[in-house]
C-alpha cells in the first residue's frame, strides 16, 4: 500500500497533452519539489510538453517560484487560471501568444473543480457580467489564440442571464500537504490555508485521473488523526516527500510562522504601527466604514492598511476579516504572505469561502484599483497590454454589500506629507489613475448600480461614490485644493456633491482616532 515516489518517478506518469491541475494560494501549500522536477524534465528531455495547466488563485513569487518554473515555450499547450500576475514569466509566454490563455475569476475556478468532480457541465453563475469575464466582452480571454475557443456561454433563465463556465477533465494533479501516512491520507497541520486541496484532489480521481501529493513527512498508517485528514488516501495515487528547500510554508519568509496556524498567537501590540502615510489615511478613512461584527474581506496591497489600523485602534475582535484562501479573523498578512491570517480563528476551504461571498456574505469589502473611469468601472487585470489577472477580485467586489475601492489618488512618483493636521502634496504621480476609460473592466459599475451595490473609492486627499449619472466626489482633505490636486489629475470631471465635506480630521492626525465600533 505505501505510495511514497520519487519525484522523477512522479512526473514520468505525466504525458503529453495532458491537462494538469496544480493547488495552492500565492505561496502556500505549493508543491514546488513536483514544479522543479517538472522544470527539468522538460528541460531535459521536452517531455512532457503541450500540457493544459489549471490553477486557482495566483502561484508564484513574482520572480523564480511557483508556475515561473513552467515558463518555457512548448511545455504549456493551454493556460486556464485565475492571477498571473505572481508568475511574470509565465505572462510573458502569454503576451507573446504562444498558447491560448483563459484568467477566469477565482471563486468560478474553485467551484469549477467541484463541477468537474459531480460530473456536472459547468459552473452557472452571475459571477463576471458585465465584466471581461462577459463573453460579449472579453469572455476571459488572455490573448488572441484564446478568442478561437469559448470557454462561457451566456444562459437565460427566467429572463435573467448568467454565465456557464464550461467543465473539462484533469488528468494529473499536484497537491502539497504537510503530512502522509503510508496509504497517502493527508493532513495539513503546519499549513497557514487548505485552499483548493481537497477539491482538485476530488475533480481529478472523478475525472479517471492520477493525484500526485508533496508532503513534508511520512508517518506510518493508521497513526493521523482522523479530524485532521483532509484528504483520504482513497484520493491519493502517489506521495512525494519534498526537500526542505522546496517545501516553505510559505514564499514570505523562510521560517515556520506558527501564528498562521493557530499553533501559538501573536500579542496584538506586538505589530509594528504604521507611518502616516497615503496606506495609513486610506487604511483609516475606510475603517468608518466598519461595524461591529461585521464580516470584512481586504485585497492586496493598500486595503491591508485596514488591518493594521484596527490592530493599531485595538479594534481588530470587534469585526471578522476574512480572506478568499478561506481564513477567518486574525490579522491578515501582506505581501507575499496574502493569503494567510495571524491568529486565524477558523481555516476553511477555498470552495466554501467563495460560497459565502458569491452568496452576498461579505458586508464591506475593501479592494485595490488601478484604474477607475466615469462609469464607476475598475480595471485590476489588465495593463498596458499585460495580463494580470483578476484573482477572487470579481466575485468579492460584484458580491459584497458594500465595496470600498481604495489606493492612491496618482501613482508613480506621488509623495505626500502630513502637517498641521492638513494634507500637502509634495511631488504629484506621473500616472493618472482616473481615467475616460478602463483598459479592462474587472468590476462594473453598471452593475452595481443595476444591483443596489454601495460603492465608494476612497484616495488619500478624495472620497467618491458611485451614483446612477457617474461618478461623484464627496469628501476632500483638508489642505487639498479641489481645482489643482484633483480635477486637473483626472481625465473627466467627475459629479461634485451639493453637500462637498472635508474628510474626518482625525484621519490626518499621528495619534490614535480612537475609534469605537
Amino acid at each position: 500500500m505505501c505510495k511514497i515516489i520519487s519525484s522523477k518517478k512522479a512526473i514520468d506518469l505525466i504525458k503529453n497533452n495532458q491537462t494538469l491541475a496544480i493547488g495552492g494560494f500565492v505561496g502556500f501549500t505549493i508543491p514546488e519539489e513536483l514544479l522543479v522536477t517538472l522544470k527539468e524534465k522538460f528541460l531535459e528531455d521536452k517531455k512532457p510538453n503541450n500540457l493544459s495547466i489549471f490553477y486557482c488563485a495566483g502561484i508564484g513569487d513574482g520572480k523564480e517560484r511557483g508556475l515561473n518554473h513552467l515558463a518555457h515555450e512548448g511545455l504549456i499547450g493551454k493556460l486556464y487560471c485565475g492571477h498571473i500576475g505572481l508568475a511574470p514569466k509565465l505572462g510573458a509566454l502569454v503576451s507573446k501568444n504562444l498558447f491560448p490563455a483563459y484568467t477566469v475569476p477565482q471563486g468560478v475556478t474553485v467551484h469549477l473543480l467541484r463541477a468537474i468532480a459531480g460530473k456536472k457541465p459547468g459552473v452557472l453563475t452571475h459571477v463576471g457580467l458585465k465584466t471581461f469575464a462577459d463573453p460579449r466582452i472579453e469572455g476571459c480571454c488572455a490573448n488572441e489564440l484564446a478568442k478561437k475557443e469559448s470557454i462561457i456561454e451566456i444562459i437565460s433563465i427566467d429572463n435573467k442571464d448568467y454565465l456557464l463556465y464550461k467543465s473539462f477533465p484533469i488528468d494529473v494533479c499536484f497537491i502539497k500537504a504537510t503530512t502522509a501516512d503510508t496509504h497517502g491520507s493527508l493532513t495539513f497541520e503546519n499549513e497557514a490555508v487548505f485552499a483548493d486541496q481537497l477539491t482538485m484532489a476530488e475533480a481529478t480521481k472523478n475525472s479517471g485521473g492520477i493525484v500526485i501529493a508533496q508532503v513534508d513527512r511520512v508517518t506510518e498508517y493508521g497513526t493521523l488523526d482522523p479530524h485532521r485528514v483532509r484528504v483520504h488516501s482513497h484520493l491519493v495515487d502517489y506521495v512525494v516527500i519534498g526537500k526542505p528547500e522546496n517545501s516553505p510554508q510559505s514564499f514570505l519568509f523562510k521560517d515556520f510562522v506558527p501564528e498562521w496556524t493557530g499553533q501559538i498567537k501573536r500579542p496584538l501590540d506586538s505589530f509594528e504601527k504604521t507611518d502616516l502615510n497615503e496606506r495609513k489615511i486610506c487604511g483609516r478613512r475606510s475603517i468608518l466604514e466598519i461595524k461591529k461584527n461585521m464580516l470584512v474581506n481586504l485585497g492586496i496591497g493598500v486595503p491591508e492598511a485596514v488591518a493594521s489600523v484596527a490592530s493599531e485602534e485595538g479594534i481588530s475582535d470587534k469585526f471578522t476579516l476574512t480572506i478568499e484562501s478561506g481564513v477567518m479573523g486574525g490579522v491578515p498578512a501582506s505581501g507575499l504572505g496574502i493569503g494567510a491570517t495571524y491568529n486565524p480563528e477558523a481555516i476553511h476551504e477555498q470552495g466554501s469561502i467563495f460560497d459565502l461571498y458569491d452568496g452576498g456574505g461579505i458586508d464591506v469589502a475593501c479592494l485595490g484599483a488601478a484604474e477607475i473611469d466615469e462609469k464607476g468601472n475598475v480595471n485590476v487585470s489588465k495593463f498596458c497590454g499585460r495580463v494580470v489577472g483578476p484573482g477572487g477580485f470579481v466575485n468579492i467586489s460584484q458580491n459584497t454589500k458594500k465595496v470600498i475601492f481604495c489606493g492612491s489618488f496618482t501613482a508613480k512618483g506621488l509623495e505626500i506629507k502630513v502637517e498641521d493636521d492638513k494634507l500637502k502634496i509634495m511631488k504629484e504621480g506621473t500616472n493618472k489613475k482616473f481615467k475616460t476609460k478602463v483598459e479592462q473592466i474587472t468590476f462594473s459599475g453598471e452593475y452595481a448600480n443595476d444591483s443596489g451595490q454601495e460603492v465608494l473609492y476612497v484616495t488619500e486627499r478624495a472620497v467618491f461614490k458611485l451614483t446612477k449619472a457617474g461618478l461623484m466626489l464627496i469628501e476632500i482633505a483638508p489642505g487639498i485644493d479641489l481645482e489643482k490636486d484633483i480635477l486637473s489629475n483626472m481625465e473627466f470631471k467627475p459629479l461634485i456633491s451639493e453637500s462637498l465635506k472635508e474628510m474626518d480630521v482625525r484621519i490626518f492626525k499621528d495619534e490614535l482616532m480612537n475609534i469605537i465600533l
